[in-house]
């Protein structure tokens, strides 16, 4: 079959070439893949993976080979799907990993949901959100702006933050309450904090938090290192707390409860970028060189 796979010969480390066809396991299903997402990290560090890799996470397509333990969905079902060897004609993932689609639902904007709408989703889900104040840095991109509206839908007040007053485009109308570039005009502390930049903007947060408040670090766009002041973590009080995320496991019924909200019109996927997958290095290099407001979707032709 044809897929993307790992070369670090090639320009951005990826080629498209061939790749044997996937061999699932009892718990798996194979799904016929009509569109992929790609996640600026997945892009960045290809090159790290082994050659001849089948990359990627995130896809959408059909289901051509039920799993065989009777799990999962029937063969001809409409399903997003996270796993890894994403980006080919096919793929093997597990049951527990796999949503169906809902009808109405373009299987495009499908692809652009599970990794980046799940971390939205399960990081903001770690607290009680409802009237508190939110601050997500990166929103401008893949993640962030799930998070914007979710956060939104959960009660909480938006403060959306972007690396340039440009890249604020249309996140007042997912849900952001305030916009800010970096972290200059917030002036009363925030609650929670949905950090995609780290570096001095991570250590900047910090200092913005409330007494009892989380910092959730989920990406580090920067590439540059956090500095904290001395004694800058201590605090006298409700402990403040910073955590990492990377929670992927069994994202079935979570990618199910976005692909409702987005279903019911109250989730957007937020593909800025959509082309067939021929034209992969141009989306590759948008997406890295913050040209992409969002998520990029590329789509395989069907052999029909």
């Amino acid at each position: 079959m044809r897929a993307l796979v790992v070369d670090s010969d090639a320009p951005g480390s990826l080629r498209l070439g061939s790749a044997p066809e996937p061999e699932p396991a009892s718990d798996q299903v194979v799904i016929e893949v009509r569109h992929f997402s790609l996640n600026r990290g997945e892009v960045l560090f290809a090159g790290r993976r082994p050659r001849g890799t089948v990359h990627g996470y995130d896809a959408s397509g059909v289901v051509v080979r039920a799993a065989a333990d009777g799990s999962g969905p029937e063969v001809g079902s409409r399903v997003a799907a996270f796993g890894a060897g994403a980006w080919a004609e096919r793929m093997a993932v597990e049951t527990t990993a796999v949503a169906r689609v809902p009808d109405g639902v373009d299987l495009g904007a499908a692809a652009a949901i599970p990794m980046a709408g799940v971390t939205a989703l399960r990081t903001l889900r770690s607290r009680d959100i409802l009237g508190r104040r939110v601050l997500i840095t990166g929103a401008a991109g893949g993640v962030g702006r799930f998070a914007v509206q979710l956060a939104a839908l959960g009660g909480a007040h938006v403060i959306a933050s972007v690396g340039s007053p440009g890249r604020g485009a249309g996140l007042a109308e997912l849900g952001a309450h305030e916009i800010v570039v970096g972290v200059d005009g917030i002036e009363r502390p925030v609650d929670l904090v949905l950090d995609n930049v780290g570096g001095p903007q991570l250590a900047a947060a910090w200092e913005l938090l409330a007494p009892g408040g989380a910092v959730q670090n989920i990406g580090w766009a920067s590439g540059e290192p956090a500095v904290f002041e001395p004694y800058s973590l201590f605090f006298v009080g409700p402990a403040k707390s910073m955590n990492t995320f990377g929670d992927v496991r069994e994202v079935g019924p979570d990618l199910a409860t976005l692909l409702e909200f987005a279903a019911a019109g109250r989730l957007s996927a937020e593909v800025d970028w959509r082309g067939p997958w021929e034209r992969f290095p141009e989306a590759t290099r948008a997406l890295v060189e913050r040209r992409i407001a969002g998520k990029a979707v590329l789509e395989i032709p069907t052999s029909g």
